[in-house]
């Protein structure tokens, strides 16, 4: 199995490095990540600037480039600047789950939607902050969960998020989940100089708190949450009921 392995917090975080070594089990790997941060990035591509591209000494057994650019653009420049043909594309681990309506502004779901796009299978994978190397060792469970219920014959990218604690106290099973709601709430705090500071405060409140099938209820109450994505925008049910009407 040939794999591609981004990020959205950088060639040289921790989770990138560690979801690079555990998925040499599984075949050859390429690392393609940002020179820096790109977290919040979304689904954004540069095509005004050129781009810095390097190869960088890396995992043992792992080739890897760092892109002056964005997660998305790094799955681009993959598949396209590479000329190779992966068959899979694993995005993360992030620093911090990507969770609800939040994760549209996920760099880290964004490189997904963009393999997606290039119409390859992908998985984009969260941990709750400073977890990635406690939640690696859970990657397992997940990629059976995926064999054995030929997950990518139903879709083609997923979004996956580790419980916190886990560390201490495991997880209590792999979960199908769909997209909880409000993971965070916004304000702008000024901070003189007409300049000001916008600040994302985590609420963990959904409003179906009991419910299990979604995302951040699941991943509160023990659970690895396992999300199926689209990358369409079309609201197919307007469509099919003026396609009637027509």
């Amino acid at each position: 199995m040939r794999i591609l392995i981004v990020n959205d917090d950088g060639v040289n975080a921790i989770g990138i490095k560690c979801l690079a070594e555990w998925a040499k089990k599984l075949g050859d790997v390429t690392v393609v990540a940002p020179k820096h941060e790109q977290s919040g990035k979304s689904h954004a591509i540069d095509f005004m600037n050129d781009i810095e591209i390097k190869r960088v000494p890396y995992v043992e057994g792992v080739t890897a480039y760092s892109m002056d650019a964005t997660p998305a653009d790094c799955v681009r420049f993959g598949v396209a600047g590479l000329e190779d043909e992966f068959d899979l594309i694993l995005s993360g681990i992030n620093r911090g789950w990507n969770i609800g309506p939040e994760i549209v502004y996920s760099g880290t779901v964004g490189a997904a939607f963009e393999a997606a796009r290039l119409r390859s299978k992908a998985i984009a994978i969260s941990s709750y902050p400073d977890e990635q190397t406690d939640a690696v060792k859970y990657m397992d469970d997940v990629w059976n969960y995926f064999v054995e219920n030929d997950l990518f014959d139903e879709n083609l990218i997923y979004n996956v998020n580790f419980p916190n604690d886990i560390a201490k106290n495991g997880h209590k099973g792999v979960r199908m989940t769909e997209q909880g709601s409000q993971y965070f709430t916004d304000s702008f705090v000024p901070i003189g100089n007409d300049l000001y500071s916008q600040r994302l405060c985590t609420t963990l409140e959904d409003e179906c708190p009991n419910d299990l099938d979604r995302d951040t209820v699941a991943v509160q109450n023990g659970y690895i949450s396992v999300t199926p994505l689209v990358a369409t925008r079309t609201n197919i049910a307007v469509v099919d009921k003026f396609r009637i009407k027509n």
